[in-house]
């Protein structure tokens, strides 16, 4: 069993963690229901996204199964949250003890003042990459979808995370089992914008 965390708070990115939600469950489904995935935030209640959708966490940073997995998503909350001291600690505490500590886009940030993307290479929006590379003590890979160093997978962007998640679940349970969540989900961006394809005659 693989338990997965996703960590959520107030102007998180959307799609940086039902993104990723979307690929666990659908692998956990097709494993038949083996995996957890829950969603961890620092309050009960509904927390309010970065483009207005309010979501329920399952658990809060202090009543939280152990987990395997740790994924902190971007958006612009987490500006504020990165002068958030509680939840700073918890995550330097929580992916102490994780097999696999994860972001996408701008929760490279918070990985970065917690500790655990320190001295390592990462991946984060690319509007932010100047900044977090900025920070010191980082090396920011700017042209690739995720970055894989050690137990630290960080991607780019929103919809990155999807790529960083389904190479996760390569890693866990084999490239078969990925290519299966990649088709259960439909994920082939290709063309990754039809207008962009010449009109019929």
């Amino acid at each position: 069993m693989t338990a997965y965390g996703i960590l959520i708070f107030e102007g998180a990115e959307e799609l940086d963690f039902v993104g990723p939600w979307e690929v666990f469950t659908a692998s956990s489904m097709l494993r038949e229901h083996a995996d957890t995935v829950r969603l961890i935030a620092e309050h009960p209640g509904a927390v309010r996204c970065n483009k207005g959708m309010r979501v329920l966490p399952d658990h809060t940073l202090d009543d939280h199964p152990p987990l395997d997995v740790l994924l902190v998503p971007g958006g612009n909350g987490t500006r504020r949250q990165v002068s958030n001291p509680v939840l700073i600690d918890w995550i330097r505490t929580t992916a102490a003890n994780t097999t696999w500590t994860t972001s996408v886009c701008t929760g490279a940030l918070l990985l970065h003042e917690a500790g655990p993307a320190r001295g390592r290479r990462v991946a984060t929006h690319h509007l932010f990459e100047d900044t977090l590379q900025a920070r010191g003590d980082v090396t920011v890979v700017r042209d690739a979808r995720y970055v894989v160093d050690e137990n630290l997978v960080t991607s780019q962007g929103v919809s990155a995370g999807i790529d960083m998640a389904l190479w996760l679940v390569g890693r866990l349970h084999g490239r078969d089992h990925a290519r299966a969540v990649r088709r259960y989900i439909q994920y082939e961006p290709a063309p990754p914008y039809l207008a962009d394809e010449p009109v019929p005659a």
